[in-house]
Protein backbone atom coordinates (compact mmCIF):
# COMPACT_ATOMS: atom_id res chain seq x y z
CA UNK A 1 0.00 0.00 0.00
CA UNK A 2 1.09 3.57 -0.66
CA UNK A 3 2.42 5.33 2.43
CA UNK A 4 1.47 8.86 3.33
CA UNK A 5 3.57 11.44 1.54
CA UNK A 6 4.02 13.81 4.45
CA UNK A 7 6.77 13.20 6.96
CA UNK A 8 5.90 13.02 10.64
CA UNK A 9 5.58 16.38 12.36
CA UNK A 10 3.15 17.93 14.76
CA UNK A 11 1.84 20.47 12.23
CA UNK A 12 2.36 18.59 8.97
CA UNK A 13 0.48 15.59 10.37
CA UNK A 14 -2.70 17.67 9.91
CA UNK A 15 -1.87 19.24 6.55
CA UNK A 16 -4.94 19.42 4.31
CA UNK A 17 -7.43 18.98 7.15
CA UNK A 18 -9.43 22.06 6.18
CA UNK A 19 -9.83 20.94 2.58
CA UNK A 20 -10.87 17.45 3.63
CA UNK A 21 -13.35 18.86 6.15
CA UNK A 22 -15.02 21.01 3.50
CA UNK A 23 -15.13 18.02 1.17
CA UNK A 24 -16.67 15.81 3.89
CA UNK A 25 -19.36 18.37 4.68
CA UNK A 26 -20.09 18.76 0.98
CA UNK A 27 -20.48 15.02 0.51
CA UNK A 28 -22.78 14.80 3.53
CA UNK A 29 -24.79 17.90 2.68
CA UNK A 30 -27.93 15.75 2.52
CA UNK A 31 -27.34 13.05 5.11
CA UNK A 32 -26.23 15.25 8.01
CA UNK A 33 -29.07 17.82 7.72
CA UNK A 34 -31.66 15.03 7.58
CA UNK A 35 -30.32 13.37 10.73
CA UNK A 36 -30.12 16.72 12.53
CA UNK A 37 -33.64 17.73 11.45
CA UNK A 38 -35.21 14.44 12.54
CA UNK A 39 -33.47 14.55 15.91
CA UNK A 40 -34.10 18.23 16.60
CA UNK A 41 -37.76 18.09 15.60
CA UNK A 42 -38.29 15.06 17.80
CA UNK A 43 -36.91 16.96 20.80
CA UNK A 44 -38.47 20.34 20.10
CA UNK A 45 -41.94 18.95 19.42
CA UNK A 46 -42.10 17.15 22.74
CA UNK A 47 -42.89 20.07 25.14
CA UNK A 48 -46.05 20.95 23.24
CA UNK A 49 -47.10 17.31 23.14
CA UNK A 50 -46.51 16.86 26.86
CA UNK A 51 -48.35 20.06 27.63
CA UNK A 52 -51.37 18.69 25.80
CA UNK A 53 -51.12 15.39 27.65
CA UNK A 54 -50.33 16.68 31.13
CA UNK A 55 -51.48 20.29 31.18
CA UNK A 56 -51.61 20.79 34.95
CA UNK A 57 -48.98 20.50 37.64
CA UNK A 58 -51.10 17.87 39.40
CA UNK A 59 -51.19 15.67 36.30
CA UNK A 60 -47.43 15.98 35.86
CA UNK A 61 -46.77 15.18 39.51
CA UNK A 62 -49.01 12.12 39.21
CA UNK A 63 -47.01 11.00 36.15
CA UNK A 64 -43.77 11.24 38.14
CA UNK A 65 -45.24 9.16 40.95
CA UNK A 66 -46.39 6.48 38.53
CA UNK A 67 -42.97 6.33 36.87
CA UNK A 68 -41.33 5.66 40.21
CA UNK A 69 -43.17 2.34 40.39
CA UNK A 70 -43.20 1.42 36.68
CA UNK A 71 -39.90 -0.36 36.06
CA UNK A 72 -40.80 -1.48 32.53
CA UNK A 73 -41.26 2.08 31.28
CA UNK A 74 -38.14 3.24 33.11
CA UNK A 75 -36.25 0.61 31.14
CA UNK A 76 -37.61 2.13 27.94
CA UNK A 77 -37.18 5.88 28.57
CA UNK A 78 -35.31 6.19 31.85
CA UNK A 79 -36.24 7.73 35.21
CA UNK A 80 -37.89 11.15 35.50
CA UNK A 81 -36.24 13.70 37.78
CA UNK A 82 -38.75 16.57 37.76
CA UNK A 83 -42.31 17.45 36.87
CA UNK A 84 -41.67 20.58 34.76
CA UNK A 85 -42.27 20.39 31.02
CA UNK A 86 -38.54 20.77 30.43
CA UNK A 87 -37.66 17.90 32.76
CA UNK A 88 -40.35 15.69 31.21
CA UNK A 89 -39.03 16.51 27.73
CA UNK A 90 -35.51 15.47 28.75
CA UNK A 91 -36.94 12.29 30.26
CA UNK A 92 -39.13 11.38 27.29
CA UNK A 93 -36.72 11.93 24.39
CA UNK A 94 -33.27 12.56 25.85
CA UNK A 95 -32.02 8.98 25.59
CA UNK A 96 -33.37 8.49 22.09
CA UNK A 97 -31.97 11.81 20.91
CA UNK A 98 -28.57 10.76 22.26
CA UNK A 99 -28.83 7.40 20.49
CA UNK A 100 -29.74 9.08 17.18
CA UNK A 101 -26.81 11.49 17.58
CA UNK A 102 -24.55 8.48 18.19
CA UNK A 103 -25.75 6.73 15.02
CA UNK A 104 -25.28 9.89 12.96
CA UNK A 105 -21.76 10.38 14.34
CA UNK A 106 -20.54 6.83 13.80
CA UNK A 107 -21.85 6.86 10.22
CA UNK A 108 -20.05 10.13 9.47
CA UNK A 109 -16.73 9.04 10.94
CA UNK A 110 -16.64 5.59 9.32
CA UNK A 111 -17.74 7.07 5.98
CA UNK A 112 -14.80 9.48 5.88
CA UNK A 113 -12.14 7.14 7.28
CA UNK A 114 -12.42 3.41 6.67
CA UNK A 115 -14.89 3.76 3.77
CA UNK A 116 -12.43 6.03 1.96
CA UNK A 117 -9.56 3.61 2.50
CA UNK A 118 -11.60 0.60 1.48
CA UNK A 119 -12.68 2.27 -1.78
CA UNK A 120 -9.13 3.31 -2.67
CA UNK A 121 -9.91 7.03 -2.74
CA UNK A 122 -7.84 7.70 0.36
CA UNK A 123 -4.75 6.34 -1.41
CA UNK A 124 -5.13 9.01 -4.09
CA UNK A 125 -5.64 11.71 -1.48
CA UNK A 126 -2.64 10.52 0.51
CA UNK A 127 -0.38 10.85 -2.54
CA UNK A 128 -0.71 14.64 -2.25
CA UNK A 129 0.26 17.04 0.51
CA UNK A 130 -2.04 15.52 3.10
CA UNK A 131 -0.99 14.71 6.64
CA UNK A 132 -1.18 11.24 8.12
CA UNK A 133 -3.93 12.19 10.54
CA UNK A 134 -5.72 14.75 8.36
CA UNK A 135 -8.48 12.39 7.23
CA UNK A 136 -9.23 11.23 10.75
CA UNK A 137 -9.23 14.83 12.00
CA UNK A 138 -11.56 15.96 9.21
CA UNK A 139 -13.97 13.09 9.94
CA UNK A 140 -14.09 13.90 13.65
CA UNK A 141 -14.52 17.61 12.93
CA UNK A 142 -17.40 16.84 10.55
CA UNK A 143 -19.08 14.85 13.34
CA UNK A 144 -18.33 17.68 15.78
CA UNK A 145 -19.92 20.25 13.46
CA UNK A 146 -23.04 18.09 13.11
CA UNK A 147 -23.35 17.58 16.87
CA UNK A 148 -22.68 21.25 17.58
CA UNK A 149 -25.49 22.30 15.23
CA UNK A 150 -27.81 19.78 16.88
CA UNK A 151 -26.88 21.05 20.36
CA UNK A 152 -27.45 24.65 19.26
CA UNK A 153 -30.88 23.86 17.83
CA UNK A 154 -31.94 21.97 20.96
CA UNK A 155 -30.64 24.67 23.30
CA UNK A 156 -32.22 27.50 21.31
CA UNK A 157 -35.51 25.69 20.78
CA UNK A 158 -35.97 24.80 24.45
CA UNK A 159 -34.58 28.04 25.88
CA UNK A 160 -38.11 29.25 26.54
CA UNK A 161 -38.52 26.40 29.03
CA UNK A 162 -35.32 27.37 30.83
CA UNK A 163 -31.97 28.34 29.35
CA UNK A 164 -29.83 26.34 31.75
CA UNK A 165 -31.73 23.10 31.28
CA UNK A 166 -31.86 23.58 27.50
CA UNK A 167 -28.09 24.06 27.36
CA UNK A 168 -27.47 21.01 29.56
CA UNK A 169 -29.68 18.81 27.37
CA UNK A 170 -28.14 20.06 24.13
CA UNK A 171 -24.59 19.55 25.39
CA UNK A 172 -25.45 16.11 26.76
CA UNK A 173 -26.90 14.93 23.44
CA UNK A 174 -23.92 16.29 21.51
CA UNK A 175 -21.54 14.74 24.05
CA UNK A 176 -23.02 11.28 23.53
CA UNK A 177 -22.71 11.79 19.78
CA UNK A 178 -19.02 12.62 20.08
CA UNK A 179 -18.35 9.69 22.41
CA UNK A 180 -19.51 7.34 19.66
CA UNK A 181 -17.74 9.38 16.98
CA UNK A 182 -14.40 8.83 18.69
CA UNK A 183 -15.31 5.22 19.41
CA UNK A 184 -16.00 4.71 15.70
CA UNK A 185 -12.62 6.32 14.98
CA UNK A 186 -10.92 3.66 17.11
CA UNK A 187 -12.85 0.79 15.55
CA UNK A 188 -12.03 2.13 12.06
CA UNK A 189 -8.33 1.70 12.88
CA UNK A 190 -8.82 -1.81 14.23
CA UNK A 191 -10.89 -3.28 11.39
CA UNK A 192 -10.23 -3.59 7.66
CA UNK A 193 -13.90 -3.31 6.67
CA UNK A 194 -16.13 -0.24 6.88
CA UNK A 195 -19.14 -2.53 7.23
CA UNK A 196 -17.58 -4.25 10.23
CA UNK A 197 -16.57 -0.92 11.75
CA UNK A 198 -20.14 0.34 11.56
CA UNK A 199 -21.51 -2.94 12.88
CA UNK A 200 -19.16 -3.14 15.86
CA UNK A 201 -19.75 0.47 16.89
CA UNK A 202 -23.51 0.01 16.55
CA UNK A 203 -23.21 -3.13 18.70
CA UNK A 204 -21.49 -1.06 21.40
CA UNK A 205 -24.35 1.45 21.19
CA UNK A 206 -26.87 -1.38 21.57
CA UNK A 207 -24.97 -2.69 24.58
CA UNK A 208 -24.99 0.80 26.10
CA UNK A 209 -28.77 0.97 25.70
CA UNK A 210 -29.25 -2.48 27.28
CA UNK A 211 -26.99 -1.61 30.23
CA UNK A 212 -28.88 1.62 30.84
CA UNK A 213 -32.24 -0.13 30.55
CA UNK A 214 -31.23 -2.83 33.00
CA UNK A 215 -29.92 -0.27 35.47
CA UNK A 216 -32.97 2.01 35.22
CA UNK A 217 -35.39 -0.85 35.68
CA UNK A 218 -33.69 -1.65 38.99
CA UNK A 219 -33.57 1.90 40.41
CA UNK A 220 -35.73 4.99 39.97
CA UNK A 221 -32.96 7.60 40.30
CA UNK A 222 -30.36 6.52 37.72
CA UNK A 223 -27.92 5.43 40.43
CA UNK A 224 -27.38 1.84 39.30
CA UNK A 225 -23.84 0.76 38.46
CA UNK A 226 -25.16 -0.58 35.14
CA UNK A 227 -26.56 2.85 34.29
CA UNK A 228 -23.22 4.49 34.97
CA UNK A 229 -21.48 2.00 32.67
CA UNK A 230 -23.41 3.46 29.72
CA UNK A 231 -22.84 6.86 28.02
CA UNK A 232 -26.63 7.01 27.62
CA UNK A 233 -26.84 6.65 31.39
CA UNK A 234 -24.46 9.60 31.73
CA UNK A 235 -26.80 11.65 29.57
CA UNK A 236 -29.82 11.01 31.76
CA UNK A 237 -27.74 11.76 34.87
CA UNK A 238 -26.93 15.23 33.58
CA UNK A 239 -30.51 15.86 34.78
CA UNK A 240 -31.51 18.82 32.58
CA UNK A 241 -34.17 21.01 34.21
CA UNK A 242 -33.72 19.16 37.50
CA UNK A 243 -30.72 20.59 39.40
CA UNK A 244 -28.29 20.00 36.55
CA UNK A 245 -25.20 17.93 37.25
CA UNK A 246 -22.66 19.75 35.12
CA UNK A 247 -19.84 17.51 36.29
CA UNK A 248 -21.37 14.58 34.38
CA UNK A 249 -20.60 16.45 31.16
CA UNK A 250 -16.95 16.18 32.18
CA UNK A 251 -17.29 12.38 31.92
CA UNK A 252 -18.47 12.73 28.35
CA UNK A 253 -15.68 15.19 27.54
CA UNK A 254 -13.10 12.93 29.17
CA UNK A 255 -14.29 9.90 27.21
CA UNK A 256 -14.11 11.90 23.97
CA UNK A 257 -10.56 13.08 24.76
CA UNK A 258 -9.36 9.62 25.79
CA UNK A 259 -10.87 7.78 22.84
CA UNK A 260 -9.71 10.47 20.43
CA UNK A 261 -6.15 10.11 21.72
CA UNK A 262 -6.28 6.35 21.25
CA UNK A 263 -7.61 6.75 17.71
CA UNK A 264 -4.83 9.21 16.83
CA UNK A 265 -2.19 6.92 18.30
CA UNK A 266 -3.47 3.95 16.30
CA UNK A 267 -3.73 6.00 13.11
CA UNK A 268 -0.04 6.88 13.38
CA UNK A 269 1.02 3.26 13.72
CA UNK A 270 -0.49 1.58 10.69
CA UNK A 271 -0.13 1.74 6.92
CA UNK A 272 -2.84 3.12 4.73
CA UNK A 273 -5.49 0.51 3.97
CA UNK A 274 -4.25 -1.85 6.67
CA UNK A 275 -5.69 -2.55 10.11
CA UNK A 276 -4.72 -4.03 13.45
CA UNK A 277 -7.30 -6.81 13.06
CA UNK A 278 -6.98 -8.03 9.47
CA UNK A 279 -9.99 -9.66 7.87
CA UNK A 280 -9.71 -13.43 7.78
CA UNK A 281 -9.48 -14.67 4.17
CA UNK A 282 -12.62 -16.48 3.10
CA UNK A 283 -13.12 -19.47 0.78
CA UNK A 284 -12.91 -18.82 -2.95
CA UNK A 285 -15.30 -21.62 -3.89
CA UNK A 286 -18.00 -23.78 -2.37
CA UNK A 287 -20.29 -21.56 -0.34
CA UNK A 288 -19.11 -18.52 -2.32
CA UNK A 289 -19.66 -20.19 -5.67
CA UNK A 290 -22.54 -17.88 -6.60
CA UNK A 291 -23.40 -14.17 -6.48
CA UNK A 292 -26.13 -14.89 -3.95
CA UNK A 293 -23.73 -16.73 -1.65
CA UNK A 294 -21.28 -13.84 -1.84
CA UNK A 295 -24.04 -11.35 -1.04
CA UNK A 296 -25.08 -13.45 1.96
CA UNK A 297 -21.51 -13.59 3.25
CA UNK A 298 -21.23 -9.81 2.95
CA UNK A 299 -24.52 -9.11 4.70
CA UNK A 300 -25.01 -11.98 7.13
CA UNK A 301 -23.52 -10.05 10.06
CA UNK A 302 -25.94 -7.20 9.56
CA UNK A 303 -28.91 -9.54 9.23
CA UNK A 304 -27.92 -11.34 12.43
CA UNK A 305 -27.48 -8.11 14.36
CA UNK A 306 -30.82 -6.65 13.24
CA UNK A 307 -32.56 -9.96 13.93
CA UNK A 308 -31.31 -10.15 17.51
CA UNK A 309 -32.09 -6.48 18.07
CA UNK A 310 -35.67 -6.73 16.79
CA UNK A 311 -36.39 -9.88 18.80
CA UNK A 312 -35.11 -8.26 22.00
CA UNK A 313 -37.04 -5.06 21.24
CA UNK A 314 -40.19 -7.13 20.82
CA UNK A 315 -39.61 -8.82 24.16
CA UNK A 316 -39.07 -5.47 25.91
CA UNK A 317 -42.04 -3.72 24.32
CA UNK A 318 -44.26 -6.74 24.87
CA UNK A 319 -43.36 -6.79 28.55
CA UNK A 320 -44.15 -3.08 28.81
CA UNK A 321 -47.67 -3.34 27.41
CA UNK A 322 -49.57 -3.67 30.67
CA UNK A 323 -47.43 -1.00 32.30
CA UNK A 324 -48.13 1.43 29.47
CA UNK A 325 -51.86 0.95 29.86
CA UNK A 326 -51.57 1.66 33.59
CA UNK A 327 -49.49 4.78 32.94
CA UNK A 328 -51.98 6.31 30.52
CA UNK A 329 -54.85 5.54 32.85
CA UNK A 330 -57.65 8.07 32.46
CA UNK A 331 -55.61 10.62 30.47
CA UNK A 332 -57.80 11.18 27.42
CA UNK A 333 -55.15 13.10 25.47
CA UNK A 334 -52.58 10.33 25.85
CA UNK A 335 -55.20 7.78 24.91
CA UNK A 336 -56.04 9.70 21.72
CA UNK A 337 -52.38 9.84 20.65
CA UNK A 338 -51.91 6.12 21.18
CA UNK A 339 -55.14 5.42 19.30
CA UNK A 340 -54.10 7.70 16.43
CA UNK A 341 -50.83 5.82 16.14
CA UNK A 342 -52.40 2.43 16.70
CA UNK A 343 -55.97 2.70 15.50
CA UNK A 344 -59.35 3.04 17.17
CA UNK A 345 -59.24 0.05 19.47
CA UNK A 346 -58.64 -0.82 23.06
CA UNK A 347 -55.70 0.94 24.68
CA UNK A 348 -53.61 -2.22 24.94
CA UNK A 349 -54.10 -3.05 21.27
CA UNK A 350 -53.44 0.59 20.34
CA UNK A 351 -50.17 0.56 22.29
CA UNK A 352 -49.10 -2.70 20.66
CA UNK A 353 -50.00 -1.34 17.22
CA UNK A 354 -48.04 1.85 17.81
CA UNK A 355 -44.95 -0.08 18.96
CA UNK A 356 -45.22 -2.43 15.97
CA UNK A 357 -45.50 0.59 13.70
CA UNK A 358 -42.39 2.10 15.25
CA UNK A 359 -40.42 -1.09 14.59
CA UNK A 360 -41.71 -1.03 11.03
CA UNK A 361 -40.29 2.47 10.62
CA UNK A 362 -36.94 1.30 11.96
CA UNK A 363 -37.03 -1.71 9.62
CA UNK A 364 -37.09 0.82 6.77
CA UNK A 365 -33.60 1.87 7.88
CA UNK A 366 -32.45 -1.76 7.65
CA UNK A 367 -33.74 -2.24 4.12
CA UNK A 368 -32.17 1.03 2.90
CA UNK A 369 -28.81 0.03 4.38
CA UNK A 370 -29.04 -3.43 2.85
CA UNK A 371 -30.07 -2.21 -0.61
CA UNK A 372 -27.34 0.43 -0.61
CA UNK A 373 -24.81 -2.35 -0.14
CA UNK A 374 -25.16 -2.63 -3.92
CA UNK A 375 -24.09 1.00 -4.23
CA UNK A 376 -21.11 0.43 -1.96
CA UNK A 377 -19.95 -2.64 -3.88
CA UNK A 378 -20.23 -0.74 -7.16
CA UNK A 379 -18.52 2.49 -6.16
CA UNK A 380 -15.69 0.66 -4.38
CA UNK A 381 -14.88 -1.29 -7.53
CA UNK A 382 -15.54 -4.69 -5.96
CA UNK A 383 -18.53 -5.34 -8.19
CA UNK A 384 -16.48 -5.06 -11.38
CA UNK A 385 -14.46 -8.31 -10.90
CA UNK A 386 -17.68 -10.17 -10.09
CA UNK A 387 -19.45 -8.87 -13.19
CA UNK A 388 -16.40 -9.61 -15.35
CA UNK A 389 -17.20 -13.31 -14.92
CA UNK A 390 -20.33 -15.17 -16.01
CA UNK A 391 -22.53 -13.14 -13.67
CA UNK A 392 -25.09 -10.73 -15.08
CA UNK A 393 -26.03 -7.47 -13.43
CA UNK A 394 -29.52 -8.64 -12.53
CA UNK A 395 -28.22 -11.84 -10.98
CA UNK A 396 -25.65 -9.87 -8.99
CA UNK A 397 -28.26 -7.39 -7.79
CA UNK A 398 -30.79 -10.11 -7.03
CA UNK A 399 -28.47 -11.69 -4.47
CA UNK A 400 -28.39 -8.51 -2.42
CA UNK A 401 -32.07 -7.69 -2.90
CA UNK A 402 -33.21 -11.11 -1.70
CA UNK A 403 -31.29 -10.49 1.51
CA UNK A 404 -32.62 -6.93 1.80
CA UNK A 405 -36.30 -7.70 1.25
CA UNK A 406 -36.24 -11.19 2.79
CA UNK A 407 -34.24 -9.88 5.74
CA UNK A 408 -36.90 -7.25 6.38
CA UNK A 409 -39.49 -10.02 6.59
CA UNK A 410 -37.25 -12.00 8.93
CA UNK A 411 -36.64 -9.19 11.41
CA UNK A 412 -40.32 -8.25 11.55
CA UNK A 413 -41.23 -11.90 12.12
CA UNK A 414 -38.72 -12.12 14.96
CA UNK A 415 -40.08 -8.87 16.41
CA UNK A 416 -43.53 -10.47 16.45
CA UNK A 417 -42.17 -13.51 18.24
CA UNK A 418 -40.48 -11.23 20.75
CA UNK A 419 -43.76 -9.41 21.40
CA UNK A 420 -45.49 -12.73 21.97
CA UNK A 421 -42.80 -13.80 24.43
CA UNK A 422 -42.82 -10.49 26.32
CA UNK A 423 -46.59 -10.03 26.39
CA UNK A 424 -47.34 -13.66 27.10
CA UNK A 425 -50.51 -13.80 25.01
CA UNK A 426 -51.55 -15.50 21.76
CA UNK A 427 -48.88 -15.01 19.09
CA UNK A 428 -51.07 -15.00 15.97
CA UNK A 429 -52.49 -11.44 16.07
CA UNK A 430 -49.20 -9.76 16.93
CA UNK A 431 -47.30 -11.75 14.28
CA UNK A 432 -49.85 -10.64 11.71
CA UNK A 433 -49.50 -7.03 12.89
CA UNK A 434 -45.72 -7.17 12.39
CA UNK A 435 -45.89 -8.79 8.97
CA UNK A 436 -48.48 -6.29 7.69
CA UNK A 437 -45.78 -3.60 8.00
CA UNK A 438 -43.74 -5.25 5.25
CA UNK A 439 -45.38 -3.67 2.17
CA UNK A 440 -44.55 -0.18 3.46
CA UNK A 441 -41.00 -1.27 4.35
CA UNK A 442 -40.62 -2.75 0.87
CA UNK A 443 -41.80 0.50 -0.73
CA UNK A 444 -38.93 2.34 0.99
CA UNK A 445 -36.56 -0.40 -0.18
CA UNK A 446 -37.99 -0.05 -3.69
CA UNK A 447 -37.21 3.68 -3.65
CA UNK A 448 -33.60 2.85 -2.74
CA UNK A 449 -33.40 0.32 -5.61
CA UNK A 450 -34.84 2.86 -8.06
CA UNK A 451 -32.39 5.57 -7.02
CA UNK A 452 -29.43 3.20 -7.27
CA UNK A 453 -30.48 1.87 -10.64
CA UNK A 454 -31.53 5.12 -12.33
CA UNK A 455 -29.66 7.86 -10.44
CA UNK A 456 -26.66 6.20 -8.79
CA UNK A 457 -25.11 9.50 -7.73
CA UNK A 458 -28.29 10.26 -5.77
CA UNK A 459 -28.58 6.79 -4.25
CA UNK A 460 -27.78 8.04 -0.75
CA UNK A 461 -30.90 10.22 -0.94
CA UNK A 462 -32.73 7.03 0.06
CA UNK A 463 -31.57 7.82 3.60
CA UNK A 464 -33.39 11.12 3.34
CA UNK A 465 -36.57 9.35 2.27
CA UNK A 466 -36.31 6.91 5.19
CA UNK A 467 -35.60 9.79 7.58
CA UNK A 468 -38.62 11.75 6.37
CA UNK A 469 -40.88 8.71 6.78
CA UNK A 470 -39.48 8.11 10.26
CA UNK A 471 -40.14 11.73 11.20
CA UNK A 472 -43.74 11.64 9.91
CA UNK A 473 -44.54 8.37 11.67
CA UNK A 474 -42.81 9.21 14.93
CA UNK A 475 -43.66 12.86 15.47
CA UNK A 476 -46.73 13.40 13.26
CA UNK A 477 -49.37 11.76 15.51
CA UNK A 478 -48.06 13.53 18.61
CA UNK A 479 -48.22 16.90 16.84
CA UNK A 480 -51.73 16.16 15.59
CA UNK A 481 -50.51 16.54 12.00
CA UNK A 482 -53.19 16.57 9.27
CA UNK A 483 -54.08 13.20 7.81
CA UNK A 484 -52.79 14.40 4.43
CA UNK A 485 -49.31 14.72 5.96
CA UNK A 486 -49.48 11.28 7.58
CA UNK A 487 -50.60 9.79 4.26
CA UNK A 488 -47.36 10.90 2.60
CA UNK A 489 -45.75 7.96 4.36
CA UNK A 490 -46.62 4.48 3.04
CA UNK A 491 -47.04 3.41 6.67
CA UNK A 492 -50.01 5.77 6.97
CA UNK A 493 -52.08 3.54 4.67
CA UNK A 494 -51.57 0.26 6.54
CA UNK A 495 -54.31 -1.29 8.70
CA UNK A 496 -53.71 -0.72 12.41
CA UNK A 497 -53.22 -4.16 13.89
CA UNK A 498 -53.83 -5.72 16.34
CA UNK A 499 -57.27 -4.48 17.27
CA UNK A 500 -58.25 -2.91 13.95
CA UNK A 501 -59.82 -4.58 10.94
CA UNK A 502 -57.66 -6.06 8.21
CA UNK A 503 -57.79 -4.16 4.89
CA UNK A 504 -56.16 -6.04 2.03
CA UNK A 505 -56.56 -3.27 -0.53
CA UNK A 506 -53.80 -0.93 0.76
CA UNK A 507 -51.52 -3.89 1.49
CA UNK A 508 -51.78 -5.19 -2.08
CA UNK A 509 -51.41 -1.71 -3.59
CA UNK A 510 -48.27 -0.98 -1.59
CA UNK A 511 -46.84 -4.38 -2.52
CA UNK A 512 -47.50 -3.60 -6.18
CA UNK A 513 -45.83 -0.20 -5.85
CA UNK A 514 -42.77 -1.86 -4.30
CA UNK A 515 -42.60 -4.35 -7.20
CA UNK A 516 -42.79 -1.54 -9.77
CA UNK A 517 -40.08 0.48 -8.00
CA UNK A 518 -37.74 -2.52 -7.88
CA UNK A 519 -38.44 -3.36 -11.53
CA UNK A 520 -37.70 0.24 -12.54
CA UNK A 521 -34.47 0.24 -10.59
CA UNK A 522 -33.29 -3.05 -12.10
CA UNK A 523 -34.16 -1.84 -15.60
CA UNK A 524 -32.07 1.28 -15.01
CA UNK A 525 -29.18 -0.76 -13.61
CA UNK A 526 -29.22 -3.02 -16.64
CA UNK A 527 -28.98 -0.11 -19.11
CA UNK A 528 -26.60 2.37 -17.48
CA UNK A 529 -22.82 2.37 -17.18
CA UNK A 530 -21.29 1.08 -13.97
CA UNK A 531 -19.79 3.75 -11.72
CA UNK A 532 -16.58 3.67 -9.74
Amino acid sequence: MTAFAVRPGSSRQLAGTGVLLRFALRRDRLMIPVWIAVNALMVLSMPGTLEGLYGTAAERADLVRQMETNSSLRAMVGPVFGDSLGALTAWRVGIYAGALAAVMSLLVVVRHTRDEEESGRQELVASGMVGRRASLTAALLAAAVANAVLALLVAAGLAGRGTTGALALGLGIAGVGMVFATMAAIVAQLTESARLARGLTAAVLGTAFVLRAAGDSATDDGSSVLTWLSPLGWLENVRPYASERWWVLALLAGAVALQGSVAYALAGRRDLGMSFLPTRPGPASGRLGSAGALAWRLQRGGVLGWSVGFFLAGVVYGGMTEGAADLVGDNDNARRIFERMGGQSGLTDAFLASMVGMLGLIAALYIVASVLRLHGEETSGRAEPVLANAVGRLRWAAGHLVIAFGGAALIMLLAGLGFAVGYGKEAGPILGACLVQLPAVWVIGGVAVLLHGVLPRAALAAWGVAGAVLLIGWVGPALDAPQAVLDVSPFGHLPKLPGGSMAWGPVLVLTGVAVLLVAGGLAGLRRRDMTT
